[in-house]
């Protein structure tokens, strides 16, 4: 007898299909959207209308204690905040950058400059904070020209401001003195009908935001979200994820200058007339802590993350009773993106469910990209495994172009991007002849027979090459299966072999998994990972088996070395989202390759046992 899944409430996924002559085919939803909101701040207001003391946002404080502001409060004060803004003459020409992470100050600040038309980019913190030359941080600024900075902390963030030395007037939390920065609080004015007017002139082609692209193919774009886009976009969600339609309450860590967390996440909460409860906390060692608990003491009636995030919460529900009671307790329905989730972990989360509350909880997935808003397919029914990806949502509509024996996506729809920030050029190559963006993904029929199965990812178009033999290597697919077999030891892996007869890999290993395996490791450092005999030997035991599995010379791996040291975000190799740049990681690594297909292999080499 099969195991019952909790009630949620999820949208159809049927989806017709058209195969024109060309061999091209067409898909898109039988279903239409309707109305969306005029502005993503529309139904915001609705909320601090009728439900006033609803709490829409929360952080903990120093003191360790929730700070909330109601929906009553946060409209009150972003209006404020956008008279203000008005004040300066700031405009379409004259935008906001925001160089700190998520935060309630961030947060009424983006919202203030959606509601009245003035653009807002939220700039990823790792190009202040861990880039050691700023060079992302200058290339963004000369592109968006803003006339007022954010950065919550002064201190943290005040070298990278005064090595950039921008023309713009810095707005601080704390720390700002000798920045001669503006104090937040005093970011404030009455002028409700400047505000009113504004907010009623903003129209659907109005730049809500400017999210920059991670970078993983060169430096980074800025993507014009425009009012129609996301808004378009959170309604899709709505129509897929049908639950959101009722007030959510979430407890999320995503970064807001990216668009799972600052589009869907952000959207979804305004759009219910939800509660976000800001999770100072992330998958990374040290740092999921803080995630844990949060989460032990705030019940998600759905929670979002990143394959990485569920892989850690796998491993600590099953430590944690109370954590599983807490977080089972209402929680809905899971949502993944940004890779495939290991089908050990999407196990994982079923059986603890299963334990915890005798339900299963759905799973929802989905393909997107900053240029969609994010969403331009989604997973929500029937069995489901890692790497489906689902049917495009309604109004927006897939092509499926024959390319090397693959289908290469591409989408346009109300939910898609017009363009690039002031990059003509860039805008007109993202598009074909008909107007549909082109996404880089390759995606197959799950079942050709049975189209309403949906769709799998096939991955990168421009990640694969060829071989030496003209054989060609679809490498996010051979990294996804060189993760899953090699776990947990694998993060990533960089795969080489372009005109090569064979090939190889550099691997970027996962600390916790590592640890897991050997706990008397000394510390999870590259080098001290790299240099640890029985873990080169377990890679080695795994090879084997990877090899063993292999169909041909296009999945075949030969030989591995362990990258010693971090990945580098100044050379390109990685993006702040994690995800590696194949491109610049083996230019940047090209020792390394060198050394992988040597004559005689040095020590660092792997080899099959």
């Amino acid at each position: 007898m099969a195991t019952r899944e909790r009630a949620v409430e999820l949208g159809p996924q049927d989806v017709e299909i058209e195969r024109l002559k060309s061999g091209i085919i067409l898909a898109r939803s039988p279903h239409s959207l309707g109305e969306i909101p005029r502005t993503i701040t529309t139904p915001l207001l609705k909320w601090a209308r009728e439900t006033p003391d609803a709490v829409l946002v929360a952080r903990r404080g120093p003191d360790g204690e929730w700070r909330k502001l109601t929906y009553a409060q946060f409209s009150v004060r972003m209006e404020s905040i956008a008279a203000a803004l008005l004040a300066r003459g700031l405009s379409h020409d004259r935008p906001v950058a925001i160089l700190s992470g998520n935060s309630i100050e961030h947060l009424l600040l983006l919202a203030a400059c959606m509601h009245v038309g003035i653009p807002a980019a939220p700039i990823s913190t790792a190009y202040s904070l861990v880039s050691s030359d700023y060079g992302k941080l200058r290339y963004v600024l000369d592109l968006l020209t803003p006339a007022l900075i954010f950065a919550d902390d002064g201190a943290a963030y005040g070298k990278a401001i005064r090595a950039i030395a921008p023309q713009a007037e810095i707005v601080t939390v704390t720390g700002g003195e000798d920045l001669g920065a503006t104090a937040f609080d005093a970011l404030a004015a009455d002028a409700p009908e400047k505000v009113a007017a504004a907010h009623a002139a903003v129209g659907p082609d109005a730049v809500a935001k400017v999210l920059f692209t991670s970078g993983s193919t060169g430096m980074p774009k800025g993507v014009i979200n425009s009012q129609r886009m996301i808004c378009a976009d959170i309604a899709q969600a709505a129509f897929a994820m049908a639950e959101i339609r009722q007030p959510q309450t979430i407890v999320d860590w995503l970064p807001w200058n990216h668009t799972f967390g600052s589009n869907q996440n952000i959207h979804l909460v305004f759009y219910s007339g939800g509660s976000l409860y800001i999770d100072d906390g992330k998958p990374t060692p040290g740092a999921f802590d803080a995630t844990i608990r949060n989460l032990k003491e705030i019940a998600p009636t759905c929670y979002f993350n990143v394959p990485k995030g569920f892989e850690l919460l796998a491993h600590r529900l099953a430590e944690d009773g109370q954590l599983r009671k807490n977080f089972f307790s209402r929680v809905k329905f899971f949502m993944y993106a940004g890779a495939s989730l290991p089908q050990h972990v999407w196990d994982a989360l079923e059986r603890l469910a299963i334990e915890t509350i005798g339900e299963k909880i759905r799973i929802v997935t989905g393909l997107g990209a900053t240029e969609t808003g994010p969403s331009v397919t989604f997973v929500t029914r029937g069995e489901v495994k890692a790497g489906m990806i689902g049917n495009p949502i309604p109004d927006c509509e897939i092509k499926l172009v024959p390319n090397v024996g693959k289908l290469e996506l591409r989408v346009r729809g109300p939910n898609i991007t017009p363009g690039y920030w002031r990059q003509p050029d860039a805008t007109a190559a993202a598009f074909d002849e008909d107007g549909y963006y082109k996404m880089g993904d390759a995606i197959r029929f799950v079942d050709p027979q049975d189209p309403q199965k949906g769709f799998a990812f096939d991955g990168r178009v421009s990640e694969d090459f060829k071989l030496m033999t003209g054989t060609w290597v679809s490498v996010g697919n051979l990294r996804a299966s060189m993760i899953a077999t090699f776990a947990p030891f694998l993060r990533d892996a960089v795969i080489a072999g372009h005109d090569r007869e064979e090939l190889t890999a550099i691997l970027l290993l996962d600390p916790d998994g590592c640890r897991a395996k050997f706990s008397g490791l000394a510390d999870t450092q590259p080098a001290t990972l790299a240099a640890h005999t029985g873990l080169r030997a377990a890679l080695a035991e795994k090879l084997k088996l990877f090899q063993a599995k292999a169909t041909g010379s296009s999945t075949r791996v030969s030989r591995l070395i362990i990258l010693d040291e971090h990945p580098s975000i100044d050379h390109g190799e990685v993006t702040d989202k994690g995800s590696i740049n194949q491109r610049a990681a083996l230019a940047h690594r090209a020792g390394l390759v060198q050394e992988l297909y040597g004559e005689k292999p040095s020590d660092r080499v792997i080899s099959a046992r």
